[in-house]
């Protein structure tokens, strides 16, 4: 065991890597590359004289003398980022990094614009925004706060309303696919379509969820392509040649069906449900960057200016 003492940067390595259960996914929270912080776990295991993590070639995980480190070391490190943090309460506007977890239809759609607007009225945060239609865990995954809908929040995190408060899926199809094929009067007749899918990263393919006069309708059907939500624009684009019926985002699809690409079906099926919340840990003490995005989703949104009616000056 070396008498140096280790550095705090090589234990928040540690901690960082514990949490996250790997070297490049730690990388990737940090901002680090994977052999810098391999470096400094060794380094840190020397100065120990005990080993910390268990290697193999797809995980890490802590060793039992590790676990008791890293038990003892979180809250220190917490106490310490919440007192560096206090300091952005002296500055005219907070500075740091807010990374955001957030589902694909939430960065397609109406984040684009709130976060312009959060970009110009605090240019000293640098947002850092992970696209990922899982729940994850927060505090493993690095992350500030993340959006989701409300059956997939845990009980014990803080919910605030983000975004649209109701939103719906749309079915819909190429008139040309439609001319084929007929028109679906009823969503157990999708079992007869080609159904353009959407699946989770873990590979669970998501069934169609249907609701009229308050009945509720899940269908399963079949179809010539499955895609991921990070590349729904391929399914969509299929629909649009006329492969088959997608079942997306309402707000996704409108540009399709306004130009008439795509044809509305079964509409009064269409399912609505409770927009997405914004969610994060509930801590005594919020990072700046955070505190100041929840204040700002919070704050009602700037009125459009009025139009001047014609002939004024």
């Amino acid at each position: 065991m070396s008498t140096e003492r280790p550095s705090m940067a090589d234990l928040s390595t540690f901690a960082l890597v514990a949490q996250h259960r790997g070297f490049r996914q730690a990388a990737r929270a940090s901002g680090q590359s994977a052999s810098a912080l391999s470096q400094a776990l060794r380094r840190l295991e020397t100065q120990l004289g005990i080993r910390l993590l268990e290697r193999t070639t797809r995980s890490v995980a802590p060793t039992a003398a590790g676990a008791l480190l890293l038990g003892r070391l979180q809250p220190a490190l917490t106490q310490v980022a919440s007192a560096l943090d206090v300091l952005n309460e002296l500055r005219d506007s907070p500075r740091g990094t807010l990374r955001l977890n957030v589902p694909v239809s939430a960065a397609r759609h109406f984040l684009q614009p709130m976060l312009s607007r959060f970009m110009a009225l605090y240019p000293d945060i640098m947002l850092d925004i992970v696209v990922d239609n899982n729940f994850v865990d927060l505090v493993a995954s690095g992350c500030d706060a993340g959006i989701r809908y409300g059956e997939r929040l845990e009980q014990d995190m803080i919910a605030l309303p983000i975004g649209p408060r109701t939103e719906r899926f749309a079915l819909a199809a190429a008139p040309a696919y439609l001319a084929r094929r007929g028109v679906p009067q009823h969503p157990r007749e999708l079992l007869r379509h080609a159904c353009l899918r959407g699946k989770f990263l873990s590979g669970l393919v998501y069934p169609w969820e249907f609701g009229r006069d308050g009945q509720t309708l899940t269908v399963d059907p079949g179809g010539p392509l499955i895609v991921t939500p990070t590349v729904a624009d391929l399914a969509v684009h299929a629909a649009v040649a006329g492969h088959g019926l997608i079942y997306l985002f309402e707000d996704w699809l409108a540009p399709y069906l306004a130009s008439g690409q795509l044809q509305p079906v079964l509409e009064e099926w269409w399912l609505r449900f409770p927009g997405p919340f914004l969610y994060y840990a509930g801590r005594r003490h919020l990072p700046a960057p955070l505190r100041a995005f929840i204040d700002f989703v919070q704050s009602p949104p700037p009125a459009a200016p009025p139009l001047l009616a014609a002939g004024s000056a």
